[in-house]
């Protein structure tokens, strides 16, 4: 298995995750989330990100197709949780209710999924699984789960350094990015669900 690890392949593989992944996106977030009051663990949160990852990048066609739901469908609907969550940043709303049987432990959710391993990033592992050696994807995986561990440990002295007013900023900025993204994640997918749909008629 080791035979097939190429430096460059393994490089572009991590630069491409974590791009996709966006933890200084996430960073507002999940700041804004314990605010709230929510628990966000970084030992959990890393070791489901790295579970969601790697069951996704051997399961993750046949999982989906277990539901019949196609890879186009999962991407749309996380681009929807993703766009929520935005608007909720940028208007400082709150959407996403708590609730007195709400868990206050939001490491799965919404952190987790959809944010950091959401439809986008599993999508991306599918594409890289058809062009990049298995061995060189699993660790890519592994040094982006060891970057949000390590992210999320130093959220309390970022919070610090930056101040309420920065966190602000970065919260409204960031919150502009994600809904780009969300909308961006939406449209593409849109078009092919609906192209696979046209084509599926004319057939």
């Amino acid at each position: 298995m080791f035979t097939n690890f190429n430096i460059q392949d393994f490089v572009s593989c991590f630069f491409v995750l974590f791009a996709i992944i966006d933890l200084p996106g996430a960073i507002p977030i999940i700041l804004n989330l314990r605010k709230k009051g929510k628990s966000i663990k970084p030992k959990k949160t890393s070791l489901l990100s790295l579970l969601m990852f790697f069951v996704f990048f051997y399961v993750g066609d046949a999982f989906l197709s277990l539901f019949s739901v196609d890879i186009t469908s999962f991407a749309i609907a996380g681009s929807l949780i993703i766009f929520v969550m935005a608007i909720e940043m940028i208007l400082d709303i709150e959407i996403f209710k708590s609730n007195a049987d709400a868990p206050k432990d939001s490491s799965f959710f919404p952190v987790v999924f959809p944010l950091l391993a959401g439809a986008g990033a599993l999508t991306t592992i599918l594409s890289l699984n058809s062009q990049y050696a298995a061995i060189n994807i699993l660790l890519a995986i592994v040094l982006n789960c060891v970057c949000i561990y390590i992210a999320l440990k130093l959220t309390k002295y970022i919070e610090r350094l930056l101040g309420a007013g920065g966190i602000y900023l970065m919260k409204k900025f960031f919150g502009i990015i994600l809904l780009a993204i969300s909308v961006k994640l939406f449209t593409t997918n849109m078009t092919f669900l609906i192209e696979k749909i046209l084509d599926v008629k004319i057939i």
